[in-house]
């Protein structure tokens, strides 16, 4: 009895994996399937902390681009800016195309609208040498702008214009941003509209590019042509993450090398400007280097981190101090500077009127000095090449 249903049993699991194989050849939408869970390394994510896996950027898009805006000017601007600085390739900034629409006008690029009540950011060499702004909307809305400040150091300018209920962006963690991070580029290139292009998050930090006194670029693949330049990088989210503000390029298009300013340091500079008109940064009146090879070996120095000092002001702060030009300097406030870059950076962040501790190396031996800090000459001083 036992073996007759045993056999029984095994019939019927045979003829039932028979019908199963037959079925999933030929007709397998028959079958149930479990929903499948995307992959989560396949699936692109921002750059903010534990997000869900995005599978289009539509809402980070719908977001951000009322807040984007077009800069165009009625009048010729009095010099055109040069494209290119010097080297091939060249680092181009972005130059505006002839707008399509009003007539008569010439796009300068592209701005973001920042707070509610019509302040804008945008880049100081896209309304350079312009007498007469104008801003339009995502919505079509048109507005005359004005100035409030501009920073040529940091290549930031900011604008207002007087409309009623005004998108403006919402910033992101730009110093969160990640290598890999999925961005968007906004603006408006070629004068052929609003446009929105996908890449990620390349490199941070980019410096010593040549492109402005203070450099702390994120850098990404997005791609940004001329008429971008002021225009908004922004997550996944739609968070405000950077100002695009150059590419590298051999031909003055995207290659895939772009450059923006982060949106942490561009929010501070905005704010000074918008109330002041002006940015005050820390000086004490020194002409870093960078530590080379062939400087190491001409001054003797044991290591390669840090800066030497070139020159020093007459007069200035560190004089007084006592800082003489072949000094090292190390550290400033305790926080080790690797290179010129980070000594410019961390000079400007010190406010005017305070007193910081700078510790050098001196023919080998270390050193440590107070000095006072005074306020940074603005550009176009005779002043300017020295922190």
């Amino acid at each position: 009895m036992l073996h007759r249903l045993w056999l029984t049993f095994a019939q019927a699991v045979t003829v039932g994996l028979a019908v199963l194989f037959i079925v999933a050849t030929l007709r397998p939408e028959w079958l149930p399937r479990e929903p499948r869970r995307p992959d989560a390394a396949l699936q692109p994510h921002s750059a903010a902390d534990g997000a869900q896996p995005i599978l289009s950027y539509a809402e980070a898009a719908r977001r951000a681009t009322p807040a984007v805006v077009n800069i165009f000017t009625s009048r010729p601007p009095r010099a055109a800016p040069d494209p290119a600085l010097p080297g091939e390739p060249a680092l181009r900034r972005y130059l505006g195309e002839p707008l399509r629409r009003p007539p008569h006008s010439a796009s300068l690029g592209s701005g973001v609208i920042a707070s509610p009540d019509g302040l804008i950011l945008t880049n100081h060499h896209v309304i350079d040498a312009v007498d007469e702004l104008e801003v339009l909307l995502a919505d079509g809305r048109r507005a005359k702008a004005t100035v409030l400040g501009v920073d040529p150091e940091t290549d930031l300018a900011v604008l207002r214009i007087a409309l009623p209920q005004l998108p403006s962006i919402e910033f992101g963690d730009s110093d969160s941003a990640r290598i890999g991070d999925v961005v968007l580029a906004i603006g408006n290139p070629f004068g052929v509209g609003l446009s929105v292009t996908m890449g990620i998050v390349s490199a941070t930090g980019r410096t010593q590019l040549g492109i402005n006194t203070f450099e702390n670029f994120i850098q990404t693949d997005a791609a940004i042509n001329p008429g971008n330049s002021g225009g908004a990088l922004v997550d996944a989210h739609g968070r405000l993450l950077g100002i695009n503000t150059a590419i590298y390029s051999r031909t003055g298009g995207s290659l895939g090398i772009g450059f923006a300013i982060p949106a942490s340091s561009a929010r501070s500079v905005m704010e000074q400007l918008a109330h002041g008109g002006t940015v005050v940064r820390g000086y004490i009146g020194v002409e870093p280097q960078d530590v080379t090879d062939e400087l190491a070996q001409a001054l003797k120095l044991a290591r390669r981190d840090g800066a030497v000092i070139a020159g020093v002001m007459r007069g200035g702060p560190a004089d007084r101090a006592g800082v003489r030009a072949g000094d090292l300097l190390l550290e400033i406030d305790g926080q080790p500077v690797a290179n010129t870059a980070a000594v410019l950076g961390a000079i400007a962040q010190m406010r005017p009127g305070s007193t910081g501790k700078f510790r050098f190396l001196r023919q080998g031996n270390p050193l440590e000095l107070s000095i006072a800090i005074g306020t940074r000459p603005k550009l176009g001083t005779p002043q300017q090449r020295v922190e």
